[in-house]
């Protein structure tokens, strides 16, 4: 049967069987109602005491395979304990390790331990070994289904029960690297042989009645050609976005079906996996729906996805980590401190041939070791069960602009695209939400992601005062109603440029964009490629003629080849007719529009705290919105301090505070997370504070340090300022 004769049989059957999703009330639409109910947004157990139970406070855990030259004996146990590796890794539950048997050994020094590769390697996780394979608009293979499943549910139940005993068990990860594709690089295959199961969830997703019939399946090649022709609302991407939303949804069902599955063996531990990539049109990274379907997850900081986790992580209940690669000392040891500034929970260490020349221990080991033991035994209890505070500032997550971006970002590759990499580094998407986070960084305020599906279930909490849209050019109608309602009740929303002139399968709203009226403003349908950045492109920039000059200067990357219109402010225009920094009343609140590109803050920040200073073209309409700084660092030279952090945390009845120095971050699809730029000077700082604090404590040495409004510290840039005081911040 073929999708497009499975179509109408499947769409009555799901209808009588009650399997898409409910149908929608006279308030809500087809979409609403599918987000509301469908599986794909439901989640697997996450109760926050019971992660926590398992998985309480900061575990280092290093990756030892063959590069573990030192065994796992007394003396290798000891040393490990010594130098702040409290925690350890089993591969695919192998308890035996040539003579040793590392369980035993895992037992006696009580280290707690995550299993990788519980569904073995090969089903979740695929290699591109340069075939073009991926590329192609047939099956996956192996394919997702219902004997895949039953094959890995049978090595989860082997591999949990040889670890089973043991009570110092913290996670499983069902495998590494996994996508539907090969990590997120360009892929159109279809994921599973069940021809039924996308004209069924088109059913769910569009509602009765209304589910395209599309002919066959379609690559990126049947779009990119048309791109520079056609108008706004000429667009024809819906196929091949809905495509590969159903891959994502698809997925991200059987990863938490395998996760349930892990809890009915082991039901005290938390499973997921690791190797996370970027938010990205490709592999299943809608981490809306990622954060639903795991309890445990280790993702590379590439793409901005260690503070999407953070921010999806519900209450910060689920153990969160993420890689550690050795670089140097300076930057391991910041590594620590800024990855426990925000909610990591420790560091799967990459054990290489570096750790241990000659079979010996390499001397940074010692150099590391009192900032590992001192984060595993003093501030990672400490912030055992700890919450995220913002100060009223959400960033907006959503999946169906990241899908669009890439969709124009690959048109200046052409043919090559299939050759496409590093989106995290090159893409609209990922380049303007780092943008914004590192604008609110620097201006001494904290955010919180919100995703699609949240606020369609529930608005935009009313916690919040502002709501940013970065680069959000695809809404549903559905969380164009949210949004409204949130400005209309007396927020402020603050786009980018070019919000929901598409809706979330990728198809022009009628007459412009969806909050044109809540803007003010009227985006014209017959708009081109030639009306917005570029002559040429409908983005900022020719990712193919700038593919390697982001590793050099990002300066270089915004201007070769270039031709946007760069407005007074320093950053690039976006609709080229339009006003920048629009601002329309709303309700009770405020809407506006920037028509820039926040993108250009990648170059200006480097450049010098004058330079930096740039963002407030956009952070003023942010203030102006509620939100302001509680605290800052003073009494220090500005430029020597220009990139320091402070972000903060509420546990019983208490306030934690850090200040860090938030560095570029570099990783790839590999891992990493290393710094670029670090600065690890030794400066006297005073914290200054708008109001008194009460009874506050320097957390690294446990020293009181009393009531009031200032602080002097001495802070060496590369590691962290930790106090703690009563109540909730002084806003």
């Amino acid at each position: 049967m073929t999708l497009k004769h499975a179509s109408t049989a499947i769409i009555a059957a799901s209808l009588a069987l009650g399997l898409a999703g409910g149908i929608a009330t006279a308030q809500e639409d087809a979409y609403e109602s599918y987000v509301k109910t469908s599986k794909d947004f439901q989640r697997v157990k996450q109760d926050k005491a019971w992660a926590l139970k398992a998985f309480p406070s900061w575990v280092y855990m290093p990756w030892s395979t063959g590069a573990w030259a030192i065994g796992f004996g007394d003396d290798a146990g000891k040393w490990c304990l010594d130098h702040g590796y409290n925690g350890a890794f089993l591969d695919k539950a192998r308890t035996k390790i040539g003579r040793y048997d590392k369980l035993a050994w895992i037992n006696k020094f009580k280290m707690p331990f995550y299993v990788d590769h519980i569904a073995d390697k090969g089903s979740l996780y695929l290699r591109d070994r340069g075939k073009g394979r991926l590329q192609n608009t047939g099956l996956r293979k192996p394919a997702v289904n219902a004997a895949m499943e039953a094959k890995l549910k049978g090595i989860i139940r082997r591999y949990i029960g040889n670890v089973i005993s043991s009570p110092h068990r913290a996670a499983y990860a069902l495998d590494d690297e996994i996508s539907w594709g090969s990590f997120v690089k360009p892929c159109m295959w279809r994921i599973t042989d069940d021809e039924e199961a996308f004209p069924r969830w088109l059913a769910e997703i569009y509602g009765a009645g209304n589910a395209p019939d599309y002919e066959g399946w379609i690559s990126y090649n049947s779009i990119w050609p048309k791109l520079s022709g056609w108008s706004v609302k000429d667009f024809r991407v819906s196929q091949l976005m809905d495509q590969w939303t159903f891959n994502d949804s698809y997925w991200n069902n059987f990863l938490g079906d395998l996760v349930t599955y892990a809890n009915t063996i082991d039901p005290r531990t938390p499973c997921g996996f690791v190797g996370g990539q970027s938010p990205n049109a490709f592999g299943g990274y809608d981490y809306a729906k990622v954060m639903r379907k795991v309890q445990f997850i280790e993702s590379y900081n590439i793409g901005g996805s260690q503070a999407v986790i953070r921010s999806l992580n519900p209450r910060n209940a689920l153990p969160v980590v993420t890689t550690h690669f050795h670089k140097n000392v300076r930057d391991s040891i910041w590594q620590t401190w800024y990855y426990l500034a925000h909610g990591n929970r420790g560091f799967i260490g990459w054990a290489d041939k570096k750790w241990f020349p000659g079979r010996k221990p390499a001397a940074f080991h010692d150099a590391l070791a009192a900032t590992y033991k001192e984060a595993g035994r003093r501030i990672g209890p400490l912030m055992t069960g700890a919450e995220w505070i913002h100060d009223g500032v959400a960033v907006y997550y959503n999946h169906a602009s990241i899908q669009l971006n890439w969709i124009l970002d690959a048109q200046a590759h052409g043919k090559t695209w299939l050759s496409r990499n590093d989106d995290h580094a090159l893409g609209s998407s990922h380049n303007g939400r780092i943008a914004w986070e590192n604008m609110l960084r620097d201006e001494g305020l904290q955010y919180t992601f919100i995703d699609y599906a949240s606020v369609i279930k529930r608005g935009v909490p009313d916690e919040y005062k502002v709501l940013i849209l970065p680069a959000t050019l695809c809404l549903s109608e559905a969380e164009a109603r949210r949004i409204k309602d949130f400005c209309r009740g007396g927020g402020t929303v603050i786009a980018d440029y070019m919000p929901g002139l598409w809706d979330q399968h990728g198809r022009p709203h009628a007459g412009g964009g969806v909050l044109d009226e809540m803007f003010g403003v009227a985006h014209d349908p017959d708009m081109k490629a030639s009306d917005v950045f570029q002559t040429k492109l409908w983005v900022e920039v020719d990712q193919d003629a700038n593919y390697k000059t982001w590793r050099t200067s990002w300066a270089d990357f915004f201007t070769k080849g270039n031709d946007s219109i760069k407005h007074a402010s320093g950053f690039h225009k976006a609709v080229r007719k339009m006003d920048v920094a629009h601002v329309n009343d709303y309700g009770k609140g405020k809407a506006v529009l920037m028509n820039l590109s926040p993108q250009w803050y990648a170059a200006y920040r480097p450049m010098s705290f004058r330079d930096a200073a740039r963002r407030e073209v956009f952070m003023k309409h942010v203030r102006a919105g509620g939100p302001k700084r509680w605290v800052r660092v003073v009494g220090a030279n500005a430029e020597k301090v220009h990139g320091y952090e402070i972000s903060y945390w509420s546990k019983g009845g208490r306030t934690i505070l850090y200040v860090c120095f938030n560095p570029e971050v570099r990783g790839t699809s590999l891992g990493g997370g290393n710094s670029v730029g670090l600065k690890s000077d030794v400066v006297p700082i005073t914290l200054s504070f708008d109001r008194a604090v009460a009874n506050a404590r320097d957390e690294r040495t446990g020293r009181a340090l009393g009531s009031g409004e200032k602080f002097r510290f001495t802070w060496k840039m590369n590691e962290a300022v930790v106090i703690s005081f009563d109540a909730q911040p002084p806003r």
